[in-house]
């Protein structure tokens, strides 16, 4: 007789964990009918057993952040370093000693100081007499301009 009491006890287990499975992902559905007393007590149930360790989660969140504050990114050396311009692209950016971050941003002021990035694709730059003295061509793509300047800095 055990076995026998305990075979529908898990035929009922399983009857009422289907309908969980099932009312939780259907709320919009369960909201718009008026649903049995017994489909809506496993959702909740359901509902607040996945909100409790989200409670757990954010004291440890919360604690993590205090053991490890926000550092800065260091500056790398090798950016700043001034270098000196050749005389082509001295008469872009200037004869003056320039770290390569200002040397490409002096760059992008004249080339859109003198509208000299493509209309149709602004990827790419046309050049003008200077610039081809830089670049070696008529059209760069921005992605091509930085390696093209490096040959031109020491």
């Amino acid at each position: 007789m055990a076995t026998a009491k305990k075979a529908p006890a898990k035929k009922a287990v399983a009857k009422k964990a289907a309908p969980a499975k099932k009312a939780a992902p259907a709320k919009k559905v369960a909201a718009k009918k008026a649903a049995p007393a017994t489909k809506a007590a496993p959702a909740k149930k359901v509902a607040a057993k996945s909100a409790a360790p989200a409670k757990s989660a954010a004291p440890a969140k919360k604690a993590a952040a205090k053991k490890a504050p926000a550092k800065k990114r260091a500056v790398n050396a090798a950016f700043m370093k001034a270098l000196t311009p050749s005389p082509a692209l001295a008469a872009v950016v200037g004869p003056t000693p320039l770290p390569r971050t200002e040397v490409v941003s002096k760059l992008w002021t004249y080339i859109k100081k003198n509208k000299l990035q493509d209309a149709v694709n602004k990827r790419m730059i046309n050049a003008d007499a200077k610039l081809k003295e830089i670049f070696g061509k008529m059209q760069v793509s921005m992605f091509e301009m930085a390696g093209l300047i490096g040959k031109h800095l020491k």
